[in-house]
């Protein structure tokens, strides 16, 4: 005599038919390739930000190089017209006092009242040296210094002249830069002088400024 059991079911089991398992394939399957392809996007924009800014960087460099150049050009000026008034005028005395003169008369207003950086400086335009005869005397002293109207002398921005790759206010296309000189009276026989070349660039103003000090050398 066989007896037999009854036993309760208390759960399932589920089997997996071939259509549910190639279901769940599928679906991890675009899982991933959406992973992927984010993955691939994410990397392909931060190679292209890291480009865009190596850019940036190798620009900003230029530009900071030819300011540098343009503001060293502005000390070097000054200082040639200082030697020129100094070594060919009566005596050494004299050069230095029309020296001064030209650089704060009302015209050209180079000098930075109060030495508080209130006030707008000058420029200077040195195209008119070129224009003199051969024998014209100290033509350096004939360079015209003008007031800047603006903190930046941004109304007149210097023009670079592709065919003979000369900065200058006669021709050429607007550069991006201006160049301001202020001086400041340290004594009767000191200046300091200011170079400073303004430009805008994507992150903003930028500038640079070189000083040298002038004295009156001969006695």
């Amino acid at each position: 005599m066989k007896i037999f059991s009854k036993q309760k079911n208390t759960g399932f089991t589920h089997t997996l038919t071939s259509r549910s398992k190639k279901k769940l394939v599928c679906g991890f399957t675009l899982i991933e390739t959406l992973v992927a392809v984010s993955i691939f996007s994410i990397s392909v924009l931060a190679l292209v930000i890291i480009l865009s800014q190596g850019l940036t960087n190798v620009f900003y460099a230029k530009q900071k190089v030819i300011a540098e150049y343009l503001s060293q050009e502005g000390i070097e000026y000054i200082r040639n017209m200082r030697d020129t008034y100094m070594l060919y005028s009566a005596t050494g005395d004299a050069g230095w006092k029309a020296f001064y003169s030209k650089l704060t008369n009302s015209g050209a207003s180079c000098q930075d009242e109060n030495n508080d950086n209130d006030d707008n400086g000058c420029y200077f335009n040195v195209d008119a040296i070129f224009s003199f005869p051969a024998n014209t005397p100290m033509p350096i002293t004939q360079m015209l210094l003008s007031a800047c109207y603006y903190p930046t002398c941004s109304e007149v921005p210097l023009l670079f002249n592709s065919s003979t790759g000369a900065y200058n206010y006669s021709s050429g296309a607007d550069s991006g830069f201006s160049r301001q000189i202020k001086i400041n009276q340290i004594n009767s026989a000191e200046i300091e002088v200011f170079s400073t070349v303004y430009w805008n660039q994507g992150s903003g103003p930028h500038s640079i400024s070189f000083k040298e000090n002038l004295f009156n050398w001969i006695e």
